[in-house]
């Protein structure tokens, strides 16, 4: 078991709330990586399950595990309570010596060279500042992944440089810190993708915690915030209404949370060289997505 290799020294912080079913395969999950975490910082974020005693119970038995216990409400606000409860923990290892850090959900499961195999990717490229693995959920019975684009690193795992981390400081208390992180990142000159490689099972369904219909308001004031092209968030919302859970629905919300952002005047998160790089960015995966689409029907037309 190695616990600081030459692929580098890593610190994990987790957000944690109300997770009782499914922490403790996080737990062990951990316990069990090929290359363990120099320290592995959990901040519970008021839980009334059976959460705190779950994480006592692991804590007494491996000294790398710090537990941080924070009251709050009974709310779940995901991407602001989250991202303070990951800061609150941040602020205990920030002045120590470390290569990278991650965030990491706990209502995940993974295999015990997961980390190993992240970190030999940063190894192999310096100028990867962001990455994950791929996550999989279950429906019907079945552990499917989740399609990202190539650029997006899971928010429910992400392992950051150090560096990285500090050039775009930090993670941003907001909804949409998940695609922040990764904007201002590329516009550092950092690199950001997650790896098909490096499997890990979400074993909550995203957007259950909140509810899906808030998560789908929340993704569309995301995509404000965050100062997408329009023509893209069209065509998001057009697939979402036909293919979204639930029918039409889903895409109705989605249009709704970036218009009440709008009519609120809600102030944007990027700068100017940030939200023309992301549509830059959203561009070209909606002219590879057109591509192909067509590409096929050109061929067959020959």
């Amino acid at each position: 078991m190695a616990e600081h290799s030459q692929i580098g020294n890593y610190i994990v912080i987790s957000p944690v709330k109300d997770e009782g079913p499914y922490v403790e395969k996080t737990i062990q999950s951990m316990i069990g990586q090929s290359v363990r975490p120099r320290r592995w910082i959990v901040v519970d974020d008021g839980s009334r399950d059976a959460t705190p005693q779950l994480l006592s119970h692991y804590a007494a038995q491996q000294p790398w595990i710090t537990i941080v216990s924070v009251a709050r409400d009974q709310e779940r606000r995901p991407g602001s309570a989250e991202v303070l409860a990951f800061l609150r923990g941040y602020k205990l290892v920030e002045r120590e010596e470390f290569d990278f850090v991650v965030k990491l959900d706990c209502d995940l499961q993974f295999p015990p060279n997961y980390f190993e195999t992240i970190l030999a990717k940063f190894a192999m490229d310096p100028e990867l500042g962001i990455a994950s693995g791929v996550y999989f959920e279950e429906h019907n019975g079945l552990w499917e992944p989740i399609k990202m684009p190539s650029y997006h690193a899971a928010g429910c795992s992400k392992v950051i440089r150090a560096q990285c981390f500090r050039d775009i400081g930090g993670f941003i208390p907001k909804p949409c810190w998940d695609t922040l992180d990764e904007i201002r990142a590329q516009v550092a000159g950092w690199k950001t993708q997650h790896f098909e490689d490096a499997p890990l099972r979400h074993l909550k369904t995203e957007g259950v915690g909140v509810g899906l219909g808030r998560t789908s308001m929340m993704q569309g004031q995301s995509y404000y915030l965050t100062g997408g092209g329009l023509l893209f968030f069209l065509l998001k919302v057009l697939h979402r209404l036909v293919f979204g859970t639930p029918f039409l629905v889903d895409g109705v919300l989605m249009l709704g949370g970036f218009l009440r952002a709008w009519i609120h005047g809600e102030p944007k998160l990027v700068s100017g060289v940030e939200a023309t790089a992301y549509r830059n960015l959203l561009r070209r995966r909606m002219f590879k997505a057109l591509s192909g689409v067509f590409t096929p029907l050109r061929t067959a037309s020959r």
